[in-house]
């Protein structure tokens, strides 16, 4: 089933069908000696059903010239593939350019990475790109194929084997490329277009998926990411290619972390974080690794559940314990998996011994030859979006024929089995024949299920509109913490009562007026940390602690004190706006206080957030459940964090010399959410370290 494209998705042509789908090929560099590179490509691409030539001046058997070959074939070459040293590829690229070629594929390396001389080769490369308008693959990828067109731009062994199929693969790695397409030919899906990225000084990730969304053969990507150099281009690309295909995607680099982050927002919204967010945000579901990834782009190159809030799925198995592990995996992955209607399960009590299980997961037991009919009266269900089917194979029961027969409709499903592995196989296979997705084991099941829902989520997620909000002009700076909070307060931001002293008897004069206990603290713009220097003293009420507290203040440097009246009880949380090299404007959510490093339960959106992305925020936290009357706690009110979280991306985008602005503590109280400190951050060289 594959969701209408919206009316505001236009078509893009991405221009790479002459690299895809080339009229003619010219290997350069080619060779006759089988150890060298040039002879692994000219085998791999000899299958090719177009014209291929293969040139190296020093071979008289092959073309002397990338022009001899252009001319001799009537300037049919449409990509050149080097298999030449980095020293002279930009010479042969020119060399291709002038001679009519518009595609390349760049597989050495030794460029910029190699450090040396290979950055002026790697800025040789990009010079003659932007000369010439020749499109480049590489450098430093082992290539791609095309299978359905006999295409093997690839140096590895076995890559022809691939079958043609409907999963396009778009890979940082030109080896997770390889692995990712071997795994799918595995599950009996294969590829209709497998692609490593390489260094992408030219062709990018973004590149790819424009081109994959406008490709019939392809019914879904899988997207491994690395490294992200243009972001904005990327999240369009996943957007516009989302609402046509599913987009799968894993991202690595989840241990790295800013090396300029200075603010608790910079430390945690690490590169890796939010690209996740990024991803997600713009309609790609995200898979923690390889075989998940596989499992859930499998699923999703069948079927697809239309958009909705929060899909109901339903498991069907024939054994318990497998069933339960399975809806565990959901469970854990926040996927619906609800109480059938009352309705269903008595048409399942006609249909099932009484000793087994006719709720969610249904247990059937042996399956028999009412399999058909309880799978037709689960997907029926009025709650259940997708099935998932689980069972060991054995002669009772045709899982793929059964399925078949339940005329099921619209719902998704997804089959999975146990058994011998020639019997599995077999099934595998039927599937794919019949246009099921078939996985085997209860994980396997589980995460295909998941994806489905996280699919079917992200894009009803798309169709709701962005958040509106106005943002605030900040002047120049420096901005301590009273300044910072008054004029988050012109925002809408409540913050407590407070008081400016530049004196020991000004803060008196504080504490008189002021509702205590009342807050001390250390004002200077220039410390973000203030509690690591002792800068914060809590509890004042007496005049006799007020003085304790300035002598300390004082002995860390204070020359101005903020005297505020102290928040009532509730749940400390960190949200803030910081400006994402790659991504634009990332804010964060997360529980917060002191220790928001150490605990690190966070979630990230991309500036402007969509009404409903702040739940999903709030979700994702580990503690989300904490902020929603958790034991007659404080409960958050979305919409208000909505429009803290909007006004801090919104005041970024309109104050270009600000970096940060962060509100740590954010405190949820039984009276709504109270800023307790803010940090708003522009030139990081003139931060002082605590």
């Amino acid at each position: 089933m594959t969701i209408s494209v919206s009316a505001d998705v236009a078509a893009t042509s991405s221009h790479l069908d002459a690299l895809f789908a080339p009229r003619g090929i010219a290997v350069i560099g080619a060779s006759s000696e089988p150890d060298k590179l040039g002879s692994v490509m000219a085998q791999a691409v000899s299958a090719y059903e177009g014209p291929v030539a293969l040139v190296n001046p020093r071979n008289p058997q092959m073309y002397d010239s990338i022009g001899h070959a252009s001319r001799d074939l009537g300037g049919l070459i449409d990509l050149a593939i080097l298999c030449v040293p980095a020293a002279v590829t930009a010479d042969v690229l020119r060399a291709a350019a002038e001679a009519g070629v518009s595609t390349a594929l760049v597989c050495a390396g030794g460029f910029a990475e190699a450090g040396g001389p290979g950055t002026q080769y790697q800025q040789d490369v990009v010079d003659v790109i932007a000369a010439t308008g020749l499109r480049v693959l590489g450098p430093n990828t082992s290539g791609f194929f095309v299978p359905h067109r006999g295409l093997t731009a690839s140096f590895v062994p076995g890559v022809s084997e691939i079958s043609a199929g409907s999963v396009g693969v778009v890979s940082s790695s030109g080896g997770v490329n390889h692995s990712l397409s071997f795994r799918l030919e595995q599950a009996g899906v294969g590829v209709s277009l497998g692609v490593g990225i390489g260094a992408g000084i030219d062709i990018t990730a973004a590149d790819v998926v424009e081109h994959l969304t406008e490709d019939p053969t392809t019914h879904a990507i899988a997207l491994h990411i690395e490294t992200v150099t243009d972001g904005p281009r990327l999240m369009n690309a996943i957007r516009r290619a989302s609402r046509r295909k599913p987009v799968v995607a894993m991202v690595v680099g989840k241990n790295d972390v800013a090396e300029f982050a200075q603010s608790h927002t910079g430390v945690l919204a690490t590169s890796w974080r939010s690209t996740c967010a990024a991803l997600r945000q713009n309609g790609a579901v995200l898979v923690a690794d390889e075989t998940e990834l596989v499992s859930v782009v499998s699923a999703l190159s069948k079927t697809r559940i239309q958009p909705h809030p929060s899909p109901g799925v339903g498991l069907i198995t024939g054994q318990a314990g497998p069933g339960l592990i399975a809806a565990d995996h959901l469970s854990g992955a926040k996927v619906s998996v609800p109480a059938l209607a009352a309705s269903t399960t008595d048409q399942l009590s006609t249909l099932l011994p009484p000793l087994t299980f006719q709720g969610n997961p249904v247990d059937t037991g042996r399956p028999g030859e009412t399999f058909p009919a309880v799978i037709r009266a689960v997907a029926a269900d009025p709650g259940i979006d997708a099935i998932g089917i689980y069972g060991i194979l054995e002669p009772v029961v045709d899982f793929p024929r059964a399925l078949g027969a339940a005329e099921i409709g619209k719902t998704a499903a997804v089959l999975s089995v146990d058994g011998p592995t020639a019997q599995v196989q077999e099934v595998i296979d039927a599937g794919a024949a019949a246009g099921l997705p078939v996985v085997s084991g209860p994980t396997a099941l589980a995460h295909s299920l998941a994806g489905l829902a996280r699919d079917s989520i992200t894009q009803h997620a798309l169709q709701l509109p962005p958040l509106e909000s106005q943002g605030i002009t900040l002047g120049d700076g420096p901005w301590d913490e009273v300044t910072a909070k008054e004029l988050l307060r012109t925002a809408g931001v409540r913050i407590p009562q407070l008081r400016r002293a530049d004196s020991h008897s000004g803060a008196h004069a504080a504490l008189s007026e002021l509702q205590g206990p009342v807050a001390v603290k250390l004002i200077d713009a220039q410390v973000l940390h203030k509690t690591d220097i002792g800068g914060v003293h809590l509890g004042i009420s007496t005049e006799q602690q007020l003085d304790s507290a300035l002598a300390a203040l004082d002995r860390a440097g204070a020359r101005e004190y903020l005297i505020e009246e102290m928040a009532p009880g509730g749940i400390d949380l960190v949200v803030g706006a910081r400006r994402d090299p790659v991504f634009g404007i990332v804010m964060l959510l997360g529980l917060g206080g002191t220790a928001v490093e150490v605990i690190g339960d966070v979630a990230l959106g991309v500036h402007p957030l969509r009404v409903g992305t702040t739940e999903a925020m709030i979700d994702e936290l580990a503690t989300g459940t904490m902020l929603q009357g958790w034991r007659g706690g404080p409960s958050i009110d979305p919409a208000a964090l909505a429009e803290i979280l909007s006004a801090l991306g919104e005041t970024l985008r309109v104050n270009p010399h600000v970096d940060e602005i962060e509100i740590n503590p954010l405190r949820l109280t039984d009276d709504g959410l109270v800023a307790l400190d803010a940090v708003i951050v522009a030139d990081r060289t003139r931060i002082k370290e605590d």
